[in-house]
């Protein structure tokens, strides 16, 4: 039997920029971490080797310092790592690849920068790697699988990157284009992507395993590694998907209509929000009351979550006579918070947001006023 872990996406060295400087550093170090979990997990499973299938790397021109820490963090497994060059690392003349030759590390490093067959386990398994020289091929460099020759007794195992045609959305198909039956016509006992950052099952024998740690707010279930087993050429593969992720990117859309309770109740139900990422989009309509109270109930979870984005375009202030009758105002004072209420409720006034803020101010004012008499 063979088994082996199916890891890609790792994207070492990923800025992460539009986020504070103490937010991106920690998440840069994540993918460090996310590499010695891959490596633990695959040695406590005893794996035979790991198949990384591209863009280990974010880019070629990584730092030396992000380099050796990718490489110390490998080291803790004992076997194997199959590393293919993907479209963000791509096997140029210089390239990330090229300049590992002169580190030093205990990984057991294969850099599958040519499309050759890579011999495994004593000839029990073979990997056709498909490396990128580029960052966008118009030609499935998958082809050469069809011929290539193996021992009959090997597991024949591809290694791509790129866009399974025919199986992802059309925007993930514009280039390094694989075809969708490329394991039935090689023979493959099992093709192992890279590029879609999501863990998919395209077929029986062909899977991505996605990116180990989340980096983007998706929907495609990120944060895994898929461990593999099969008995023999031939066998049907046995694909385990084993969480490796740690923090919990989410997009969530939350309906305020009059009642900013629901707000907390939603994001109450996010198990870990110390490790949670949330971009929140908040639709509805609030009185300046619930407005206040949402508020502060946002200025809460901003200190517990990891990160909050907040975006309220289709949240609108909808002040009502009670909200009026605590600011209390009277002649022209009146007459301007009616004219604020009227460009608020109004989609086409370019001072809508100016002056719902202006609103909320103005009751924010009175509570405070009203609070520090009583």
């Amino acid at each position: 039997m063979i088994r082996f872990v199916h890891t890609a996406d790792w994207q070492i060295g990923k800025p992460f920029g539009g986020y504070p400087d103490e937010t991106r550093a920690e998440l840069r170090a994540e993918r460090f971490n996310a590499v010695r979990r891959i490596a633990a997990l695959a040695q406590e499973r005893a794996a035979d080797f790991v198949v990384v299938a591209g863009d280990a790397f974010d880019g070629n021109t990584i730092s030396d310092r992000d380099i050796q820490r990718t490489l110390d963090a490998m080291a803790t497994f004992s076997g194997p790592w199959v590393c293919l060059p993907g479209n963000h690392d791509p096997a140029v003349s210089v390239s990330v690849w090229s300049r590992l030759q002169r580190f030093e590390h205990r990984a057991r490093l294969v850099i599958a920068d040519r499309p050759e067959p890579v011999e495994l386990c004593d000839g029990r398994a073979v990997v056709l790697p498909a490396p990128l020289v580029r960052h966008r091929e118009g030609a499935d460099l998958t082809e050469w699988y069809d011929t290539a020759e193996t021992p009959s007794h090997a597991v024949r195992i591809g290694l791509a990157h790129g866009a399974v045609a025919n199986r992802l959305p059309a925007a993930a198909e514009s280039g390094n284009p694989i075809a969708d039956d490329r394991a039935d016509r090689a023979r493959l006992d099992y093709l192992a992507l890279g590029d879609w950052h999501g863990f998919l099952e395209i077929a029986p024998r062909t899977f991505y395993s996605g990116t180990p740690e989340a980096d983007r707010y998706p929907a495609n279930e990120p944060g895994f590694v898929a461990l593999v087993e099969i008995d023999a050429p031939g066998a049907a593969p046995r694909v385990e998907k084993l969480r490796t992720a740690r923090f919990d990117w989410r997009a969530m859309v939350v309906d305020v209509h009059g009642d900013a309770a629901s707000l907390d109740h939603a994001l109450a139900a996010i198990p870990s929000p110390g490790e949670a990422l949330v971009d929140l989009t908040l639709r509805g309509t609030l009185s300046l009351r619930e407005r206040i109270a949402l508020d502060e109930t946002l200025a809460g979870w901003q200190r517990r979550l990891f990160d909050l984005r907040v975006r309220d375009d289709d949240l609108l202030d909808e002040p009502d006579e009670e909200d009026l009758d605590r600011i209390d105002a009277a002649g022209f004072v009146r007459t301007a918070v009616d004219r604020l209420r009227a460009k608020a409720a109004s989609r086409e006034d370019p001072e809508r947001a100016a002056a719902a803020l202006a609103l909320r101010m103005m009751f924010a004012e009175h509570a405070r006023l009203g609070r520090r008499e009583a």
